[in-house]
């Protein structure tokens, strides 16, 4: 089933191959034509293949050169260990949602021993997601970040970025605002004190703006509770 997804991808996009293929969250849904299948009740219907499985597929689109390099998402440190006990071939990759407030030096290391690249998504906080409360903090609000931002004379936005480089994790903010994807790559002339990058990891209180409570159900779901 991979293969023939990855292929009908390659198809529809009118390209080769894929540059990078992710299996994006460990948790299966009822394979067909829609991307999340529900029953009468209008709940989400689960499939019982293993992610283990799924990546064996991975392996084969790696494998005919339809996808130079495989990775992973949304997968927590147990998950990832069992890929790599399974593997032929090693994720490169694991995106996961990461900034100040979950800023996940666990998973870091944790990749990072296995050589593993970690991607850090919603590094800005997410602002504009689904689902979103109106009790949940504001990354962007943050006095810590406004301060250190007013000390180098930039945004909020890009102390966020530059706290993801100087870890040496791949950032990957989100805005369809030109001017603000030129800010957003204005990163490389400054630099991160280390006692701003000690107040900056000391705001993190393990606070996940994406948790796709649909999931949680699922018997993969990977933010139950005790795991990185």
């Amino acid at each position: 089933m991979v293969l023939e997804c990855c292929k009908q991808s390659l198809k529809n996009l009118k390209i080769d191959y894929i540059d990078l293929y992710l299996i994006h969250w460990p948790t299966g849904f009822q394979e067909g034509q829609k991307l999340f299948p529900l029953d009468k009740d209008g709940n989400l219907i689960f499939s019982s293949v293993d992610y283990v499985e799924t990546w064996h597929g991975m392996e084969d689109c790696f494998e005919r050169g339809l996808a130079k390099s495989i990775g992973l998402s949304n997968f927590n440190s147990q998950q990832i260990q069992r890929v790599l006990n399974a593997c032929k071939v090693k994720p490169v990759v694991n995106q996961i949602e990461c900034h100040p407030y979950l800023n996940q030096s666990k998973m870091i290391d944790f990749c990072k021993s296995h050589g593993i690249l970690v991607t850090a998504y919603s590094p800005l906080g997410s602002a504009d997601r689904l689902f979103a409360s109106a009790n949940d903090p504001i990354l962007m609000s943050d006095k810590t970040l406004k301060s250190i931002a007013e000390k180098h004379g930039k945004s909020v936005a890009q102390i966020l970025i530059r706290y993801q480089v100087q870890r040496g994790i791949v950032v990957i903010p989100k805005s369809v605002t030109p001017s603000r994807i030129l800010s957003n790559i204005d990163v490389f002339d400054f630099e991160l004190t280390e006692d701003d990058m000690s107040k900056i990891n000391n705001l993190n209180r393990d606070f996940r703006y994406i948790t796709n409570e649909a999931f949680k159900q699922h018997i993969h779901y990977p933010f139950k509770g005790g795991e990185f």
